[in-house]
């Protein structure tokens, strides 16, 4: 009798980036390789342009001068950004293991 496929988000890294239709990439391994130094950078990419934008956007804000063309346009790299950011932390939150 064959085993079922073990579930690689219960082991595996979430990657900083999606596959086919979305989906989420996992990485097996002891993090010490090319796709794992490949993801940190990705990671540490991500959350430095979250907070150039969070800059961009507060001055933005602070003019009170933007058409509504330009805050939809802000808000859709804002929750790009932010999805991006949340999968940073559930990344790392699940290399911690489990809070004590």
């Amino acid at each position: 009798m064959n085993d079922p496929m073990p579930d690689p988000s219960a082991s595996g890294r979430l990657l900083p980036w999606t596959g086919a239709e979305g989906k989420p990439c996992y990485l097996l391994g002891d993090g010490t390789g090319y796709v794992s130094r490949l993801a940190d950078r990705t990671e540490s990419v991500q959350l430095g342009m979250a907070g150039a934008l969070l800059e961009h956007a507060a001055a933005l804000l602070a003019e009170h001068r933007l058409t509504g063309e330009e805050l939809r346009y802000l808000a859709r790299r804002l929750s790009e950004s932010l999805r991006d950011v949340k999968r940073v932390a559930e990344s790392r939150g699940a290399r911690l293991g489990p809070a004590d």
